[in-house]
């Protein structure tokens, strides 16, 4: 069993800055990559950003240059660093894992990752 839940979030000004933290429980050897995806009030989700266990990294063309996802494996934790904030940034944020399907001790992968219940940032103008 993995659990994600995020902190962090919360209501700022235009051109302010956020971190977010996602604290990772369970089985956090069973987790291959994560990543952020946010939720806009009546939109889809999208994706955010990624990094893979190397530290490799991914970013939506909107986000990138202005947030940084982190992660420390030690303390079985994902961040996303938020400058320079928009009201478009407004939505709630979803921190979620990628099983890795293999391993000792690792379920199988079924295709269905693991998701966070979110935290909601509010940017104003």
């Amino acid at each position: 069993q993995v659990q994600l839940v995020e902190s962090g979030g919360g209501s700022v000004q235009a051109g302010g800055s956020l971190r977010l933290s996602c604290a990772v429980s369970g089985d956090t050897k069973c987790i291959r990559a994560m990543g952020w995806h946010r939720q806009a009030p009546g939109k889809e989700r999208e994706l955010v950003a990624t990094v893979t266990t190397d530290g490799t990294t991914n970013y939506a063309d909107s986000m990138r240059g202005r947030f940084t996802i982190s992660r420390d494996n030690d303390r079985n934790m994902l961040y996303l660093q938020m400058n320079s904030l928009k009201p478009d940034d407004t939505a709630v944020y979803y921190c979620n894992a990628v099983p890795r399907g293999y391993g000792s001790g690792c379920p199988p992968y079924y295709g269905i990752d693991y998701w966070g219940k979110g935290t909601l940032v509010t940017v104003s103008s």
